[in-house]
């Protein structure tokens, strides 16, 4: 190493996030080639390419995601990566779970196959299917109102989740729709509470 790389450069910055370390559970094993992360567990494996900036090192039972990237960049990259690889190794561990909940009278749904048949007002029964990844079951006590999604992959659940919500997003006045588990749907008053004071 040159003195003017001892001396003169300064180090590159570290995201406060990047540089927490990643543990990594029992069970799940870390595959590292170049700019390639995979990682297998018992609820799946996930392959992911990461920037080429990003250097990610199995220490033991941990990760450390590194970066050396100029500038901003450095940490910028170095949390992301360290977001993307902290899910990955969390999803193949536990899982991850969104649930959706069907409001309205005869809303219901099931699934068929890897398929998801939805009953929600419209003229016909809408079907959304399941990519491979992403698994779904409709909560028995529900009577069909609580569609219950589990993958490895938080992206693809997000996704799947939010497009099924798509078909039929909560409208504001009755609240009818699809929502998730928890959601703050706001409401109008319509033209009942207009004259209200």
């Amino acid at each position: 190493m040159s003195n003017a790389a001892q001396v003169g450069a300064p180090a590159p910055r570290q995201s406060r996030v990047g540089k927490r370390l990643i543990p990594v559970p029992k069970g799940v094993t870390v595959e590292i080639s170049g700019n390639r992360f995979g990682v297998k567990g018992p609820k799946g494996s996930l392959l992911r390419e990461l920037p080429r900036q990003v250097e990610i090192a199995l220490e033991g039972d941990v990760l450390r995601v590194s970066s050396d990237a100029s500038g901003r960049d450095a940490a910028r990259l170095q949390g992301l990566a360290r977001a993307l690889a902290a899910s990955m190794v969390k999803g193949v561990a536990e899982g991850y779970e969104r649930v959706l909940e069907l409001v309205g009278t005869g809303y219901r749904c099931e699934v068929k196959g890897n398929a998801v048949s939805l009953q929600v007002g419209l003229s016909h029964p809408s079907s959304y299917p399941l990519p491979p990844e992403v698994s779904a079951m409709v909560n028995p006590d529900s009577k069909g109102t609580q569609l219950i999604l589990r993958s490895a992959d938080k992206a693809s659940l997000g996704q799947v989740a939010a497009s099924i919500r798509a078909i039929r997003p909560p409208e504001p006045y009755a609240g009818k729709g699809i929502r998730y588990r928890g959601e703050n749907v706001r409401r109008k008053a319509g033209k009942a509470g207009k004259g209200r004071k």
